[in-house]
């Protein structure tokens, strides 16, 4: 979600155990559920103290009955793009950022920045949380490099990107880049050559350019449609998407866009638009690059408007080259935020963060088919993301 307000970290994390009925095997799928925020039927935010989200990892080697392996009690936040968490490319750790707390002002409940960001030891048994870092302010949008020797963290509330060093279970920040305003996620082209930041107010994405551990911004920046908010590159590190959320920054009953993105050097640059359903949030990349799918929340968490919708909704787009086509839309559940294929490119699991469940989606014939499947999970899923493997 948008809006810049939402999270922090648990107290009495010190002997965190992991509640597992088994150990962590890929594929997997991992999740963070947020229960500091719903809304009413006005769609006005009802805001719940801290200490009741998860994050939890869902065993997917059977893709169609999906089962919760292990849970954490571990802060995480619906507050910025689905993607405030991520697998290690080896599936040996994972980090979660705590971007949002609650807070008592005079006895009225307010969502304030946190910068607290988790490691997950995934090769322990069970699985545990090893690491507490302390970031910038509201950490949200992270990735791995490639091949996992570094970490980058979008710091939303500062305008920095933070860099982290990875070393087994043993993870070290080890530089801050200053990058524009509104910053909210960082993705890695799969080259391991450049990242990508996107820049909300601003309505740009920047490149980062990447030397083995030496991240630098050069000023290296273009244009997009309003808001964009998220980001997918291609498995080739050829072509990028955004999702662009509109003037308002969120759900306004006004369609949105995706911006195509040439990424071939030297001149990257946005070479189509998209029009999407209101509100397009989470995104994901086909493993093969043929398909790519975007998660438009079209204000299913507020009856009160004129521009409410009683589901969400998935775009599909097929990638031809440089081409990219919208093919078809799926209804799935409400407020539709974490997006992600399974490593085969057959399934994709949509997470309805009001519903408290995943819509299981799948490839055939190349276009995607709802299987009319769900999974619940234990709360509101807010952010997802999957192993390599």
């Amino acid at each position: 979600m948008p809006f810049m307000t939402s999270r922090h970290g648990v107290a009495g994390l010190l002997g965190l155990m992991l509640v597992a009925k088994a150990a962590c095997a890929a594929p997997f799928l991992i999740v963070g559920n947020d229960e500091k925020i719903l809304w009413d039927a006005q769609g006005k935010p009802i805001i719940s103290p801290t200490g009741k989200d998860n994050v939890q990892i869902v065993d997917v080697a059977k893709p169609e009955a999906p089962k919760i392996v292990a849970t954490l009690p571990l802060e995480n936040s619906i507050v910025g793009p689905p993607v405030n968490l991520a697998i290690a490319p080896d599936d040996s750790i994972a980090l979660v950022a705590d971007s949002m707390t609650v807070v008592d002002d005079n006895g009225t409940r307010k969502m304030v920045p946190t910068n607290k960001l988790f490691v997950i030891d995934l090769k322990s048994h069970p699985a545990k949380l090893v690491q507490t870092l302390t970031l910038g302010k509201q950490p949200s949008g992270l990735s791995f490099s490639p091949d996992g020797k570094i970490a980058l963290v979008c710091n939303r509330a500062e305008d920095t990107i933070s860099e982290l060093k990875i070393d087994g279970t043993q993870v070290t920040p080890i530089g801050t880049i200053k990058v524009a305003p509104g910053i909210s996620t960082v993705e890695f082209t799969p080259d391991g050559k450049h990242a990508l930041t996107v820049e909300s107010p601003e309505n740009h994405v920047a490149v980062l350019d990447v030397d083995g551990d030496k991240v630098t911004y050069n000023k290296l920046e273009f244009p997009t449609y309003l808001f964009p908010y998220n980001v997918i590159v291609s498995p080739n590190s050829k072509l990028a998407i955004t999702a662009d959320n509109g003037f308002a920054g969120t759900a306004d009953g006004n369609l949105d866009d995706v911006s195509v993105i040439d990424l071939q050097w030297p001149h990257p640059h946005v070479i189509g638009h998209i029009t999407m359903p209101d509100a397009p949030e989470g995104m994901a990349m086909s493993p093969k690059g043929d398909l790519a799918v975007v998660a438009s929340v079209q204000a299913s968490n507020n009856p009160a408007v004129w521009f409410y919708h009683k589901t969400g909704v998935v775009t599909v787009l097929r990638i031809q080259g440089q081409k990219v086509t919208p093919i078809k839309e799926i209804n799935v559940g409400r407020v539709p935020e974490a997006i992600a294929f399974h490593p085969d490119g057959r399934y994709i699991y949509v997470g309805n963060f009001t519903d408290e469940d995943f819509s299981i989606l799948k490839v055939e014939n190349g276009t995607v088919v709802d299987t009319g499947k769900r999974f619940k999970v234990g709360g509101h899923p807010a952010s997802a993301r999957m192993s390599k493997d």
